[in-house]
């Protein structure tokens, strides 16, 4: 229960507010936002009797949105919230390191001066170790401006797949690389992306030759499909790590081990045998 210095009337004022923190999610099939039904859109008329979801609305029981927001809301007496990300990862995608910055806004609350170290702990308590968070901090509007605006390298950590044995002397030129490559938008994302193709920045932090694949870390420039440079997306992205090693190539598992803002120190040096902070 909320000190009564910090409770208002049920018919006080309401303000909106905007809680900035830090996610880490430590589980895999866990959407960032809600994963609505791409069929029926969550709608609640259209919903029932939805073959794709049998009427749930939705493909995943739980987010990070909503792991967050059924704290927030009721506590704050609020009408609703929206979750304001610094990019997202892939619902298989761990999101490790210092964690993915983002900012909670809240909409309508008449009970804003909660304490906010306490609602952190009760969430992170509630959602059972699938996501951990930073302290909250009260900022302006204008943060969701700069993380939705602003882009930053990440450090990536792949398992992959090779169907082939690999040849040592490529497997350490492979590990040298650090250029430029070129990626032409994805099979898996073209019926939503114009067809364009991007030049991204990707340099090989360590690369080990592992049975039946490699285990590597590399940083990449924003934007890249990390996936298809392994891959190669049947040559829509050159070079490709199969075109470096000369095997098909496929990600078994990928974490995102940092985004490299301005607040993380420079992790250049990491290696595949380095672990991200736990």
């Amino acid at each position: 229960m909320e000190p009564a210095e910090t409770r208002r009337p049920a018919d006080g004022p309401r303000s909106n507010l905007w809680l900035e923190s830090r996610y880490r999610k430590l589980v895999r099939g866990l959407p960032q936002t809600i994963f609505y039904c791409p069929k029926c859109k969550g709608d609640r008329r259209r919903r029932k009797g939805c073959p794709q979801c049998e009427g749930f609305g939705k493909l995943t029981k739980e987010s990070v949105q909503e792991l967050i927001g059924r704290r927030i809301l009721p506590r704050m007496q609020a009408k609703t919230g929206k979750f304001h990300g610094a990019g997202r990862e892939d619902i298989d995608v761990l999101m490790l390191g210092r964690g993915r910055p983002f900012v909670y806004e809240v909409i309508g609350a008449r009970n804003p001066l909660i304490d906010l170290e306490e609602l952190r702990r009760d969430i992170e308590a509630r959602a059972e170790g699938a996501i951990e968070l930073d302290p909250f901090v009260r900022v302006g509007r204008e943060r969701v401006v700069y993380w939705k605006n602003t882009h930053f390298d990440k450090i990536y950590r792949v398992d992959v797949a090779a169907d082939g044995a690999i040849d040592p002397a490529r497997a350490a030129a492979a590990a040298q690389f650090a250029g430029t490559i070129v990626q032409r938008t994805p099979q898996r994302v073209a019926h939503r992306r114009a067809d364009l193709d991007r030049e991204r920045s990707l340099a090989v932090l360590g690369l080990a030759v592992t049975d039946g694949g490699v285990e590597l870390r590399v940083r990449c420039q924003h934007g890249t499909y990390v996936k298809e440079w392994i891959s190669g997306d049947e040559g829509r992205t050159t070079p490709s790590l199969s075109d470096l090693l000369g095997v098909p190539c496929t990600c078994r598992q990928l974490d995102v081990a940092e985004i490299l803002t301005d607040e993380v120190p420079t992790t250049a040096t990491l290696s595949v045998d380095s672990e991200p902070r736990s």
